[in-house]
């Protein structure tokens, strides 16, 4: 296992749609093993494999609940959404910065196991809005994208006013 620099915003591998995995094999494995360790030495609860670099529709997530078994899917897809909830969230990505994100209060996501077994995780609280944070990197999406224009422009305006020191993330430091 292996911890990588987290890619941040500006990155254009955080703005790219990413690629389905054909075959669940060692490389992926090994792949999903560096985003577990870099996931933890940055203090998250979810890393999109596009935040460290690849492509690719993969993600890890352990929301810290001793309820919540920590997981990977590979290839996600949400299936079926309801409600709807407003929290604060947080990126690894855009390090410093929070603000308060609607999403779907609960949701039903299936995708593949790191051994490429079919899983369908139905998900509500902190778990239903880490899972849709993290499918939203594998389309290229922020969560700086679903706020309103006025405070995306001042979140952007203040990461754009800060010292390259200042976005790296917990990892490169």
């Amino acid at each position: 296992m292996n911890v990588r620099e987290i890619r941040v915003l500006g990155d254009p591998v955080l703005r790219a749609h990413c690629e389905d995995v054909e075959t669940v094999d060692d490389e992926v494995r090994r792949l999903v093993d560096d985003l577990v360790a870099t996931m933890h030495a940055a203090d998250g609860i979810g890393l999109a494999a596009p935040q460290i670099g690849v492509p690719l529709r993969v993600f890890v997530y352990d929301v810290r609940d001793p309820e919540i078994e920590p997981g990977v899917l590979i290839n996600p897809r949400i299936v079926e959404a309801g409600g709807s909830v407003r929290d604060t969230e947080g990126c690894l990505s855009i390090p410093g910065f929070n603000e308060t994100v609607e999403r779907y209060a609960t949701v039903v996501v299936e995708g593949l196991d790191r051994d490429g077994r079919e899983v369908r995780i139905e998900a509500t609280d902190l778990l239903s809005r880490c899972l849709q944070h993290e499918c939203d990197h594998l389309d290229g999406v922020l969560f700086i994208d679903r706020l309103s224009p006025l405070k995306r422009r001042m979140l952007l305006n203040k990461w754009a006013k800060l010292d390259e020191s200042e976005k790296l993330p917990a990892t490169a430091v």
